[in-house]
């Protein structure tokens, strides 16, 4: 982004759909958990494992985007 920061209230807004993104996503790593915790068949298995991956590197990429929003803002 080189020197440009971002505006405080673009942030403020980007800071809250970020927080609720977090929340959304915690939901989901939940819920996979626990339905990795049941009886599932192989095929199953694969699709929870799936879930788990891609959420957590949802989780991530948010984590990634707070960061910028934290350095980057006014």
């Amino acid at each position: 982004m080189g020197n440009s920061k971002i505006p405080s209230d673009l942030s403020t807004r980007l800071r809250s759909l970020a927080h609720d993104l977090s929340n959304a996503i915690e939901t989901v790593m939940q819920a996979g958990y626990l339905l990795g915790q049941a009886k599932l068949d192989g095929d199953t298995k694969k699709w929870v494992a799936l879930i788990d991956s891609a959420s957590r590197d949802a989780a991530r990429i948010n984590r990634e985007i707070r960061d910028i929003l934290r350095t980057n803002s006014e």
